[in-house]
């Protein structure tokens, strides 16, 4: 591999203009990548060019630059993020007709919560998760399910903060939050009323793998009212049918 005079090689270069790509970017010009990837724009301008070439980028007629179809299509083959979302998508499917708000499966990615499938509809209650968005640990219920089930070093690693505030409900003093990780584990769930929003509650339970490993979240987001609770039954016995799903063999996510 290739490498800078500074030492750096292309590669690590290239990884930092896809990743300046975030949630809410469908398009970014040339400079805004070179900006946000922390590289002179000639060349970011040389890596893009190269990128389009190989299709992972490709560039509008205004000349800005989208994420590619074969980037996509790399990533669909071998991804256990998808083999879970397939094992998880009819129960998801059946949860979102009871509840009627948002259905949600999210994944452990470092100190954060990544989503990889929502189902919602257009008169749901407000939730600021998306499909491929993220949000720290210990602010979702999906992440206080994860983090509970996570290597000790990592616990700690969050417990030592800094811890963000969202709300005057988010969990930010350590104590506790390793409290809440302790019922969570105890309990099967995360109960979070107004973590997030003030209007919303996040409901989670864990997936188990064939080996009896978390691996993921099932949540819903529901209005913040007495009625939030009785979506508990239904989120449960879903996530028993995905984990049922679940296959010896599956990669993990």
């Amino acid at each position: 591999m290739r490498t800078s005079a500074a030492g750096e090689s292309v590669l690590s270069r290239v990884v930092r203009i896809v990743e300046a790509f975030g949630p809410d970017d469908q398009a970014l010009g040339v400079t805004q990548i070179a900006r946000r990837a922390g590289l002179h724009v000639a060349t970011a301008s040389r890596l893009v060019d190269e990128l389009v070439r190989h299709g992972w980028l490709r560039r509008d007629p205004d000349r800005r630059v989208r994420i590619g179809v074969r980037m996509w299509e790399l990533a669909s083959r071998a991804s256990p993020a998808l083999t879970l979302r397939e094992a998880a998508m009819s129960y998801m499917e059946d949860l979102h007709a009871v509840v009627g708000h948002h259905t949600q499966l999210g994944v452990l990615e470092g100190r954060e919560v990544l989503f990889i499938e929502r189902l919602s509809t257009p008169e749901a209650v407000v939730n600021l998760t998306r499909i491929a968005g993220r949000l720290p640990a210990h602010v979702s219920s999906s992440g206080l399910v994860l983090l509970a089930h996570a290597p000790r070093d990592l616990q700690e690693s969050v417990l030592a903060g800094p811890l963000a505030v969202y709300t005057p409900h988010t969990v930010a003093d350590p104590r506790r939050l390793r409290a809440v990780l302790a019922d969570v584990r105890r309990g099967g769930v995360a109960f979070c009323r107004g973590f997030v929003d003030e209007r919303a509650t996040g409901i989670a339970v864990p997936l188990r793998d064939a080996d009896g490993e978390v691996v993921a979240a099932l949540s819903v987001v529901v209005p913040n009212d007495d009625n939030a609770r009785m979506q508990i039954p239904a989120l449960k016995a879903a996530a028993r049918g995905v984990s049922r799903a679940m296959r010896p063999g599956m990669p993990r996510p």
